[in-house]
């Protein structure tokens, strides 16, 4: 439910963070950033590897964009993304640890 409120939200902000500040896309590269992301999460899924839609997409698009000129790409965007991925997986293990503590300690 949070997430769907968390999308329907801040969806938009993402969209055009990712589609148009950080690379703007043209529609072949929309449809090879696809195939990739798709190929990619295709063969890691035959493999057992868990990975990030989110980041496959991300990076593939970061690559489309580098193909057709390396400049192309908003590298200071990429920075930041980088460094919220970074800092989700540490953030958010504390948050679950916060709350399990928390409801622990009402139940």
């Amino acid at each position: 439910l949070f997430m769907g409120i968390g999308t329907s939200i801040g969806g938009y902000k993402i969209i055009k963070t990712v589609g148009l500040d950080m690379v703007k896309l043209e529609q072949y590269q929309g449809f090879v950033s696809d195939i990739t992301a798709s190929s990619c999460l295709f063969f890691a899924s035959l493999v057992g590897i868990p990975v990030s839609t989110t980041h496959m997409k991300s990076t593939s698009i970061m690559g489309v964009g580098s193909a057709k000129r390396f400049k192309s790409v908003n590298w200071n965007i990429v920075k930041e993304m980088v460094l919220t991925w970074v800092l989700t997986f540490p953030g958010c293990g504390l948050f679950g640890f916060l709350f399990a503590k928390l409801f622990l300690f009402i139940f």
